[in-house]
């Protein structure tokens, strides 16, 4: 049964390569780390929820809204998931019904998102306010969309089709059903983002680390699968 459908329009992904120990304590009974030629990842990923429906309804207010969120990457049975560290949202009702219904780690801030054409570039970004402060990361691309090369980091990154969540020692999964993406080219890239303030001290090291890549999904049509239990 699909519990969510959406457009999933604009991801901005900024992937760091990170010390799997540093993970472990995040990582869902039944999974393991998924690794890209040996190397463990975290993604800092912004985007924008587009015509939004919750069992096949729209609830009013709540059908276009961004959102920004910290993963990493497992796998389970050879299935290829996500874990969210965090999930920022400035829809209240959002973080309520995920965090009952599917046990993740929403919190609502304020958010705001720009995206604008140039002659010689496009540009997005996308802002939350933590603190009383904002916080944000941008690209600039290339106009044209390309495809994203099979085998490549970029394929690794967008191509999970899994959610996995825990909650005390059982772990839930949900099917996340999309298309392949296509990719604009990023030019170059700016990021305002404080970790320790954010995710706590495990990840303050962020601050100082460049990103391995830094990716602009196009996005698709989205559905968001019913949880099963996997491990109890």
């Amino acid at each position: 049964m699909t519990f969510l459908e959406a457009y999933w329009k604009n991801l901005l992904l900024v992937n760091y390569e990170i010390d799997p120990q540093l993970l472990q304590a995040y990582v869902p009974k039944g999974t393991q780390l998924d690794l890209f030629n040996g190397k463990c990842y975290v993604s800092v990923v912004g985007f924008m929820f587009k015509n939004t429906k919750v069992l096949g309804m729209k609830l009013p207010y709540h059908i276009n809204f961004e959102e920004l969120n910290l993963r990493f990457y497992v796998k389970h049975n050879n299935k290829r998931g996500v874990v969210f560290i965090k999930e920022i949202v400035p829809k209240p009702l959002i973080t309520i019904v995920a965090n009952s219904i599917y046990h993740e780690h929403y919190q609502t801030h304020k958010m705001k998102h720009c995206w604008t054409e140039h002659e010689d570039y496009k540009a997005f970004e996308y802002q939350w306010r933590l603190n009383n402060k904002w916080q944000s990361i941008s690209v600039k691309t290339e106009h044209a969309f390309s495809e994203i090369i099979d085998g490549s980091e970029e394929q690794f990154i967008t191509e999970h089709y899994f959610g996995y969540t825990k909650h005390g020692n059982k772990t839930f999964e949900y099917e996340v059903v999309h298309p392949s993406w296509r990719q604009l080219k990023v030019k170059n890239h700016k990021l305002n983002i404080d970790f320790k303030s954010n995710y706590g001290e495990s990840f303050a090291f962020l601050n100082q680390a460049n990103p391995t890549s830094v990716i602009l999904a196009e996005g698709s049509e989205v559905s968001v699968k019913n949880k099963k239990t996997i491990h109890k």
